[in-house]
């Protein structure tokens, strides 16, 4: 059991916070920056886009008349307040903003306080002069950090659109940042695994965001409780550019301190290492009597939340599908800007591979996270007794591929059957569309494989190889960036279905590619040293 070397006292409890702080922000001088920027762009490069788009009062007004109509579109995007281009793109991309600042936040928080205490650095820090709160108040200062230079970013960038607006904008983004931040703190207290405080996180913010969807479905003005039950209903009803509610801030603020509050009254009750929840312990034969089996074990929980969350997801789209090319109508800027992303057809053909597409590229960032379950298993010391039984490495991490290549197959199988229930039609082409997307998935796979067996350390990068492809299939087509800024990701290379059509070369030169990525990798794994 850990003991502290210093005495109770409101000013003890956070030694040497100041120096934690630091650390942090050092240990995150590149994922910080890249969160930030990523956020930051999308949102400031919506103003011109949403310019060249709705150019004039009639098409602005045509817009806010349909949103008003389609409430497949609010559930997704939100109502429209105003026809002002600050109006307009707070509600484009307002609540997307939010919820990546909150994922920003919850992995900063939970990488600096349960992967601390997992990884056994934590009980090296708590036994010099340090505070029993310090880790935890160091972790809230770099969500902070990370939040506050957020809003000052979108502020500055948007002044030009109104000064008040773009600061109630800004704050908006980082207080729901903010607030999922306070969340994974109290959820980090709560679980024993990093991994399932991330997962739980997650699932708060997943929540959060089908509230909103519901609540915002329902009416056309934001006021469904719905929505006010969803911190991004109150980013939403923030209403930046169209009258600002200023007093909508007291609500994140009030759940900042709230959640705050509680994570620290938690993070005093509990000795280092330990939860409230601790993990059940599993069957040691049986079940778990191979490789494969245990890899299962362990990645079981994720696979089903995923499937769950595209088959919803498919559900979704399908369902506004036709809603979608009613509100496009006779816009060429937004014909063009689906047309880059799904191809030249029919309307409702290039909006079905849009979504397939986009479905894809939120998939790479699960085959990412799969993949890296093998970095985990090695760096928490895990893999090391199943590696001593007579289990080779090559079996080892076989039986967790399997699940992350497998998984992502299963994944775009299910979205492709959502979103044939929610469209009522042509449930073959649109599976063929989804299943399309998988050669692309995989090769962003198998740079993860790669870099896990030549650079451990460097294992990482593949989230930004992953968040790369992301950006440019999401935000290049808007930005009308070059089609060969657009060729960087393997995304776009693939035939846009359904529509289109069927080219193998592509699939086969992409399939062969994370073959060859994933057996580089494997070898690479086979000859390193295991990191202790």
């Amino acid at each position: 059991m850990t003991t502290f070397a210093v005495r109770p006292g409101s000013s003890r409890r956070l030694a040497g916070t100041g120096t934690l702080l630091r650390f942090a922000l050092r240990r995150d001088r590149l994922m910080m920056p890249v969160w930030i920027a990523v956020n930051a762009l999308m949102v400031l490069s919506m103003p011109n886009t949403l310019e060249g788009l709705y150019g004039t009062p009639a098409e602005r007004a045509d817009l806010i008349r349909q949103m008003g109509t389609n409430s497949s579109l609010r559930a997704m995007v939100g109502p429209v307040f105003d026809d002002s281009l600050g109006a307009l793109t707070a509600w484009r991309v307002g609540v997307y903003a939010g919820a990546l600042a909150a994922v920003m936040s919850l992995l900063v928080v939970v990488r600096h306080t349960r992967d601390e205490e997992e990884s056994g650095r934590q009980e090296l820090v708590a036994s010099g002069m340090v505070g029993r709160r310090a880790s935890l108040t160091a972790a809230l200062l770099a969500a902070a950090v990370a939040n506050g230079v957020l809003a000052l970013v979108l502020t500055a960038g948007l002044a030009g659109q109104g000064a008040a607006g773009a600061l109630a904008l800004g704050l908006g983004i980082a207080g729901v940042g903010m607030v999922l931040a306070t969340t994974a703190a109290i959820v980090a207290q709560l679980t024993e695994s990093a991994r399932l405080a991330r997962g739980l996180t997650a699932a708060v913010l997943g929540a959060a965001f089908v509230l909103r969807a519901a609540g915002d479905s329902a009416t056309d003005d934001g006021s469904s409780a719905l929505t006010w039950m969803s911190p991004l209903g109150w980013l939403e009803n923030l209403r930046p550019y169209a009258d600002e509610r200023w007093w909508v801030l007291a609500l994140l603020v009030g759940a900042v301190l709230l959640q705050g509050a509680v994570a620290y009254g938690l993070a005093g009750r509990r000795d280092v290492g330990m939860s409230f929840l601790p993990t059940r312990p599993g069957p040691a034969s049986g079940r778990l009597g191979s490789a494969g089996a245990l890899a299962w074990r362990l990645q079981r929980g994720s696979v089903l939340g995923w499937s769950v969350g595209f088959l919803l997801a498919g559900v979704v789209y399908g369902g506004m599908t036709e809603g979608a090319a009613d509100l496009v109508g006779d816009n060429d800027g937004a014909r063009r800007i689906f047309e880059r992303m799904g191809g030249r057809s029919g309307l409702t053909d290039t909006f079905l591979a849009s979504m397939t597409g986009m479905l894809g590229l939120v998939a790479a960032l699960y085959i990412v996270a799969s993949v890296l379950r093998l970095h985990g298993e090695e760096t928490s010391g895990r893999a090391e007794p199943v590696l001593a039984n007579a289990v080779g490495r090559l079996r080892w991490a076989a039986g967790h591929l399997v699940i992350a290549f497998g998984g992502s197959a299963l994944l775009m199988l299910l979205a492709g059957l959502g979103l044939a229930a929610g469209y009522g039609k042509e449930t073959g082409p649109i599976l063929g569309a989804c299943l399309v997307q998988l050669p692309a998935i995989w090769v962003i796979g198998g740079v993860a494989v790669l870099l896990y067996g030549v650079l451990p350390r460097a294992a990482a990068a593949a989230w930004g190889v992953a968040g790369a492809a992301l950006l440019i299939g999401w935000v290049g087509p808007a930005l009308d960036v070059p089609q060969a800024v657009l060729d960087i990701s393997p995304f776009g290379h693939l035939p846009k279905l359904p529509g289109g059509s069927m080219e193998w070369r592509p699939v086969v030169v992409l399939t062969g590619l994370a073959v060859v990525l994933v057996a580089g990798g494997l070898a690479a794994l086979r000859r390193r040293d295991m990191t202790t």
